[in-house]
């Protein structure tokens, strides 16, 4: 089964940046879509960035030009830099993936059956 774990969350200061791995397992043949959400407390989850089997990227406004996903398939890693962050940033981060979804809009949820634990990204001031 689909297993996703992240790290390199963490606490920074306003302006800071820092950068996320997802490390994924038991994909098959499959070809994965792999995407990066955000939690804030007392908020609904968002769509932050996704990649496509294809490397087509998609970002949400609120985050483009900051933030970049890459994978790195060699070592079955997905990666999130996130710069200038801001306090409103603050939330835990998930990693999530999916297959045979792809007419769904690259960052709803409801395209990522495969969800990591989360990595709590907290943003001062």
């Amino acid at each position: 089964q689909v297993q996703l774990v992240e790290s390199g969350g963490g606490s920074v200061q306003s302006g800071g940046s820092l950068r996320l791995s997802c490390a994924a397992s038991g994909f098959t043949s499959r070809r994965y879509y792999m995407g990066w959400f955000r939690q804030a407390p007392g908020k609904v989850r968002e769509g932050v960035a996704a990649l496509e089997t294809d490397g087509t990227t998609a970002y949400a406004d609120s985050v483009e030009g900051r933030f970049t996903i890459s994978q790195d398939n060699a070592k079955n890693t997905l990666y999130l830099q996130m710069n200038s962050l801001n306090p409103e940033e603050t939330a835990m981060y998930y990693c999530a993936a999916g297959y045979g979804l792809g007419y769904l809009r690259s960052l709803s949820l409801a395209r990522y059956p495969y969800w990591g634990q989360g990595t709590q990204v907290t943003v001062s001031s």
